[in-house]
């Protein structure tokens, strides 16, 4: 079983290596659920890494109803990405009413080619999941980033078994969001074909001086903080999948 690291930093990314991990998903714009990072953290982190590298193809946070130019921009950044020696690449376009936008989708994929594609948790915004497993597969995608529709991928365990057991051999199917050692065995006996976990600790910021009112995202983690995936807790996960 393939565990996958969600990295927002080099950092992360050799730690993702150093514990047994198989795959990064490389991000930027944490506080926006995972953006396109930047083509210099692209190129660094694929000359410190050898194993698989995804980038994240999301020209903004919000919704994933896309127009041409951003659609465009889209285009952009696989071809930054395949340049720079990604493997592949994770994206995803929905229609108004939810349904995966077979068409756009599928011409992204074909673009993106010979990078493979996963279908990111937009799946998880689709009204029907059964009909959106079909409709991903028709776009030619490898595998689909899921929770089963539900905050968390063991609240959404039931439906990940349905998926995966319908999904067969078309496409894999990765349970995503809380996943970690701790629920990694029930996932895995779910019958689903990877697991995506971002290992999320946080440490303190080099810089010690902040005024008290002042935040840049007025989010978590803030200045203060700098959050990164941990090595034990891969490491952690790795080990249980593999007994």
């Amino acid at each position: 079983m393939t565990i996958e690291v969600c990295a927002y930093s080099l950092e992360s990314c050799i730690n993702a290596q150093a514990g047994g991990a198989g795959r990064v998903e490389l991000c930027g714009g944490l506080g926006e659920g995972g953006t396109t990072p930047s083509a210099g953290l692209i190129e660094v982190v694929r000359q410190h890494i050898d194993i698989q590298l995804f980038v994240m193809i999301r020209p903004r946070g919000g919704d994933f109803v896309y127009d041409v130019f951003e659609e465009e921009i889209m285009r952009k950044d696989i071809d930054l990405a395949k340049k720079l020696g990604a493997n592949g690449v994770v994206l995803g376009i929905l229609l108004p009413d939810g349904q995966v936008d077979v068409a756009r989708t599928k011409a992204l994929v074909d673009y993106a080619y010979p990078m493979k594609v996963t279908f990111h948790r937009a799946f998880d915004l689709t009204p029907d999941p059964m009909k959106a497993l079909k409709a991903v597969i028709e776009t030619g995608a490898e595998r689909i980033l899921t929770s089963g529709l539900k905050p968390s991928a063991l609240e959404g365990i039931d439906l990940l078994q349905k998926l995966s057991k319908e999904a067969g051999k078309s496409i894999e199917i990765m349970a995503g969001s809380g996943v970690s050692h701790h629920n990694a065995a029930q996932l895995k006996e779910a019958g689903v074909h990877a697991l995506h976990l971002t290992a999320k600790a946080f440490r303190p910021a080099r810089q010690k001086y902040f005024p008290a009112d002042i935040s840049m995202a007025g989010g978590i983690p803030d200045e203060r903080s700098v959050l990164y995936s941990d090595l034990g807790l891969i490491e952690a996960i790795v080990q249980v999948v593999s007994d």
